[in-house]
């Protein structure tokens, strides 16, 4: 009888990535280096279509190509445009339940920060998700997660604290005082030269 095949557990980490910092790759690296998953995919969210006038969003293809412009040097970390194929909304249970019928030989492992956690059961079948899958808490400032009232699919890592937001990157951009700090290079230089979140290239030349 043939052995079965050990599946690939990958972490499913969602979000707008608006932009895409290297706390969040930093974080997928160090959840793959230290064995809690074998791969991360981040999952870039769609643009909601009822905040199509909130000008600090970019649209789905921007945020994609800045995310893969991200993770070009890793081996561990990949890029997702799943989600933007589903039907809307696109609530996390739907996108994971067909992330497991389309991929069989992936074990998926939903990460999630401490304050996602702490408004988890307001999510749509957070009860669904857990029958299904793991799920990966890592810290956040600001949140405290007891690890004496986790469910037994969860569990809260010790991964790194990483202070920064995509919101304080892009006021940063937006006044003038940003130079890449929490960017890799080629998303600095592609938000440059496309004048993203209102990016004025010549003036931090």
């Amino acid at each position: 009888m043939e052995r079965s095949q050990k599946r690939i557990r990958t972490g499913i980490y969602g979000g707008s990535f608006n932009p895409i910092h290297t706390g969040h790759t930093q974080l997928g690296e160090w959840l793959c280096r230290e064995g809690y998953v074998d791969e991360l995919w981040f999952l870039v969210s769609p643009l909601n279509p009822l905040k199509r006038n909130d000008t600090d969003l970019l649209d789905d293809e921007a945020r994609l190509q800045l995310a893969r412009l991200a993770v070009e040097e890793s081996n561990t970390l990949h890029v997702s445009d799943f989600e933007m194929h589903l039907p809307r909304p696109s609530y996390m249970v739907n996108t994971l339940g067909r992330l497991r019928e389309e991929y069989p030989e992936r074990e998926f492992v939903l990460v999630i920060g401490a304050d996602n956690w702490e408004r988890f059961p307001q999510w749509y079948k957070p009860d669904e998700i857990l029958a299904h899958h793991n799920i990966l808490v890592y810290p956040r400032e600001g949140s405290v997660v007891d690890t004496n009232t986790l469910p037994d699919e969860v569990q809260l890592v010790d991964a790194p604290l990483y202070p920064i937001s995509s919101t304080d990157i892009r006021n940063a951009i937006a006044s003038g005082t940003c130079k890449g700090e929490w960017l890799a290079p080629s998303v600095w230089k592609e938000i440059k030269e496309k004048g993203y979140y209102g990016c004025d290239a010549a003036a931090i030349m």
